[in-house]
């Protein structure tokens, strides 16, 4: 199991059951004064949802592991880079709020510790990893100085008010009325959605891939439009040279990983996407970085 280098996170940590503070005794229990308690998976995670579940489906292993596979091989560091830049040198605590497996937060993290802002500080930076997937909160579970927990994104989180400098949300629900009320004044959160044209080439070609509302940010803007105050507004677009095996992570990683399986004597949806001779398909990328900050 990780250290987590922290010894204390009663200031940020609320029960899930009866909302009262929630203590880490040790590395392997969260609890709080009512009794409520959480052990540590054997991969360092905590699960708030034991015995109380969710209605939502979570990404299963092999999701998770299309995800890891696509992310370290560095196709989507333009976007990782993007929020890295976003995040003030003097943040302490950051959320990510449908974290997967941290590779973004880890990102950021790194980032933090290198800019020399824990050496000037008696505390270190320090993250909180959200998100519904038991597989993908092991991995987030690794990053340094972080509580990796499972719980509903759309239920109220197990955060304090008041608390949070940075929240991440790239790809996940917005809980605006819950990110509103666990920011600090003045804590910004940093939203990444996809374009109309993100993947369009894959779409094209039927991989089973999610269509994209054009309507998509007028309806983000609609939804932080009390509270928040939008700084700005990055578009970040690049193209990538996928080989067969890349197109079947992408595809795999997302929603439609839920459902691409296909039977023996039928073409999957990621065959459907290979080019014929064999080559690598070029796929346009393009999300929209927007920066909302508490008001």
């Amino acid at each position: 199991m990780t250290s987590l280098n922290v010894t204390n996170w009663s200031d940020c940590l609320v029960c899930p059951v009866c909302g009262d503070e929630m203590l880490l005794k040790g590395e392997r229990t969260l609890h709080c004064v009512n009794g409520h308690e959480y052990d540590a998976a054997r991969q360092g995670y905590f699960n708030l949802l034991t015995g109380r579940g969710t209605k939502f489906r979570e990404d299963t292993p092999e999701m998770v592991a299309a995800r890891l596979r696509f992310l370290e091989a560095g196709h989507y560091s333009p976007i990782a880079d993007a929020i890295v830049a976003e995040v003030p040198r003097e943040a302490q605590f950051v959320v990510d709020a449908g974290s997967g497996p941290g590779y973004y937060l880890n990102s950021v993290m790194s980032s933090l510790e290198d800019s020399g802002q824990s050496s000037q500080s008696s505390t270190q930076p320090r993250a909180i990893a959200l998100d519904i997937s038991r597989a993908a909160a092991k991995h987030a579970a690794k990053i340094p100085n972080t509580l990796s927990l499972v719980t509903d994104l759309w239920s109220v989180l197990p955060l304090a008010a008041n608390t949070v400098d940075v929240a991440l949300n790239v790809f996940a629900p917005h809980n605006i009325e819950e990110f509103r009320r666990v920011l600090k004044r003045g804590g910004r959160v940093i939203v990444v959605t996809p374009a109309p044209h993100h993947l369009q080439e894959l779409r094209d070609a039927e991989t089973g891939l999610l269509g994209i509302q054009s309507e998509k940010q007028d309806k983000l803007h609609q939804t932080f439009s009390e509270g928040f105050t939008l700084l700005h507004e990055t578009n970040v677009d690049f193209s990538l040279s996928l080989d067969t095996q890349a197109i079947a992570d992408l595809v795999g990683m997302g929603p439609a990983g839920h459902h691409t399986s296909a039977s023996p004597d039928e073409e999957s949806p990621t065959e459907s996407a290979q080019a014929t001779d064999g080559e690598p398909r070029t796929v346009s990328c393009g999300v929209v970085l927007s920066v909302f900050q508490k008001s």
